[in-house]
């Protein structure tokens, strides 16, 4: 590559003449200002060198690219010393990212040994085509065409490129600008290894969908499973994804026993018999990492178990060991370990990667526990179906009847009343469904809702307001097997008609409906229905309204719920609601108390 010099673009600069023959004088490229103020200053050089002139910055290349010169002059005052250092000194050969110049056809002109390196360093990159040496990549996007739309649109352009499985370029394409060419004529090609960043980002899509699978668990998909079916199929999701997306071949997982902080296993894979059957608890001392984690609700990275007082032998051979709690709403529902025979074999991306898992599997696990009953009888699961196709169909039906029932006139008691039969003969249908499967189901178990009535005799009827009828059916899969009448409004208008015309002991109220907010929906019930007491929900645990707070500064007093419902806190703010003593929780043992 020629020398680069550059001279101010001021007065002429003085030479010494020194006699010589044309042939030999260096061949010099001359660039960088305009026409006349050039000339003197070519003048002067031609006593030493012989000169070609470059008017602008395409021109220049392609005589550079045509004719072999022996240096470059720039004569130029808006390139700062700094500028010329950079390119006069090899700088550029130093950049970490790969660097080329581009002729319209994206052939190679120039690169830096970046560039080479990325292109293969045995290759002979110049005069090449830019993708002839990358004839192995894949085009990701977001632009699949960066050369054409960088000349095309003269604007810089970007696009990721694969190299194989695990490599990932991200390319840049700029167009060199002149303002003497109405098209560029050359590019400027940027090319950085975003491999780790690339790879960790679709490990965070993995786990999130990994996520999602594992908290699909419907109750018409797991109806038909029993309690130790269920359990296994949450486990071989969690462990087909411990394995192919977090890529952890020995786990542990236990699950805390609320009454006795026991840590009861539910996964062991690659463990030791006496590991996996070692008794735990969550206590911060005398159980190990696994008991400290439950404990604190703290990770805990052990990169050396040798050098560690709270390891406990797990896996053969083990070296170091990562452990993280499965936390839901501040509630430690356990813990997840992994082991490996190197040491420091887990580095803080895996920590924040398991802990991402953990977030879902703790979710799932919930789901989980939410929805597991026995199973009952064939006869009492054709009754249950049949009373959960009606609820919809039925609900609906509500709805509509005490919303025209709003819009009638009031004098016209004749319409009044044939409306106020239908909604008697409505839910005369769904009490005569439940009747039925009630009839069907008795003597059938479930320990997941335990033997005590947590209402003390009590039917309680019920309303859901909630835009997402998801919602209404969890609530009413959970309260219907007690004995309890669930009915669903979308919005908070059709709940205040609903509680106008029927007779609710409580209502469980979304803070974020389509016509109103929690703190309204509270005052609008306080004020008509003063009788009626509400509890509010939320499904996300932020409150951009502050109805909440609001909400209890006009009296609310009981807790508020998180969706997905939590058995046991449903229970208690439905006791405390409707003031009803909350009886004692069922006790629970290991994975069966899911």
């Amino acid at each position: 590559m020629p020398s680069l010099l550059r001279i101010p673009d001021r007065d002429p600069p003085q030479f010494v003449t020194v006699p010589r023959s044309v042939s030999d004088l260096p061949h010099i490229l001359v660039h960088g200002t305009s026409a006349e103020r050039l000339e003197p200053i070519a003048q002067a050089l031609r006593q030493h060198c012989r000169i070609t002139r470059g008017d602008s910055i395409p021109d220049a290349l392609r005589l550079l690219a045509a004719t072999p010169y022996d240096g470059v002059c720039v004569l130029s005052p808006e390139i700062s010393p700094t500028g010329f250092l950079l390119e006069a000194t090899g700088l550029l050969q130093q950049l970490p990212d790969g660097l080329a110049l581009l002729d319209s056809a994206s052939r190679v002109l120039w690169s830096n040994g970046r560039f080479r390196v990325l292109a293969g360093p045995d290759r002979d990159v110049l005069g090449q085509a830019f993708f002839d040496l990358f004839s192995s990549s894949e085009l990701l996007g977001p632009d699949y065409g960066p050369f054409h739309s960088a000349l095309a649109t003269g604007e810089s352009t970007r696009t990721l490129m694969r190299i194989g499985e695990m490599s990932f370029l991200e390319l840049t394409a700029t167009p060199v600008i002149d303002s003497d060419e109405e098209m560029p004529s050359y590019l400027l090609a940027l090319v950085r290894d975003v491999s780790e960043e690339t790879i960790e980002r679709q490990k965070l899509d993995a786990i999130y969908r990994a996520g999602l699978e594992l908290g699909d668990l419907q109750p018409q998909d797991v109806l038909d499973m029993s309690v130790a079916e269920r359990v296994e199929l949450l486990k071989s999701k969690i462990l087909h994804y411990t394995r192919d997306v977090l890529e952890f071949d020995t786990v542990e997982i236990r699950l805390v026993e609320p009454a006795t902080k026991r840590l009861a296993p539910l996964l062991a894979v690659g463990m030791e018999p006496l590991a996996e059957n070692r008794e735990l608890f969550a206590y911060p001392e005398g159980n190990g990492v696994t008991g400290f984690v439950a404990a604190t609700g703290r990770s805990y990275l052990c990169e050396d178990i040798s050098q560690d007082p709270l390891y406990l032998p797990g896996a053969p051979g083990a070296r170091s060991s990562l452990t993280v709690p499965l936390v839901l709403h501040e509630e430690i529902l356990g813990t997840f370990n992994v082991e490996s025979p190197r040491p420091r074999a887990f580095a803080q991306a895996d920590l924040q990667f398991l802990e991402l898992f953990c977030r879902e599997l703790a979710i799932a696990i919930n789901t989980l526990k939410l929805l597991v009953v026995e199973k009952a009888s064939s006869t009492s699961e054709l009754a249950q179906r049949l009373l959960k196709g009606l609820h919809a169909p039925v609900n609906r039906m509500l709805n509509d009847l005490v919303w025209l029932a709003d819009r009638i006139d009031h004098h016209d008691s004749d319409s009044q009343a044939v409306i106020d039969r239908l909604i008697d003969s409505v839910q005369a249908i769904r009490g005569g469904a439940a009747e039925v499967c009630a009839e069907q189901s008795a003597g059938v178990t479930s320990p997941t809702l335990g033997q005590v009535d947590p209402f003390n005799g009590r039917s309680l009827r019920i309303l859901i307001a909630d835009a997402e009828p998801e919602t209404g059916a969890a609530a009413r899969d959970l309260l219907g097997r007690l004995g309890c009448t669930v009915e669903t409004a979308g919005s908070g208008g059709i709940a205040l008609l609903m509680a106008g015309k029927l007779n609710y002991d409580l209502v469980i109220g979304d803070i974020r409906l389509p016509d109103m907010n929690g703190a309204e929906l509270y005052r609008r019930f306080c004020e008509g229905h003063p009788g009626v007491p509400v509890v509010l929900m939320t499904g996300f645990g932020y409150d951009a309204g502050h109805s909440l707070v609001k909400a209890r500064q006009m009296g609310l007093r009981t807790t508020v719920l998180f969706k997905p419902f939590r058995r046991d806190l449903l229970l208690k703010a439905i006791c405390e609601a409707v003031q009803i003593n909350v009886p004692p929780s069922p006790p629970k043992s290991g994975v069966t108390g899911m």
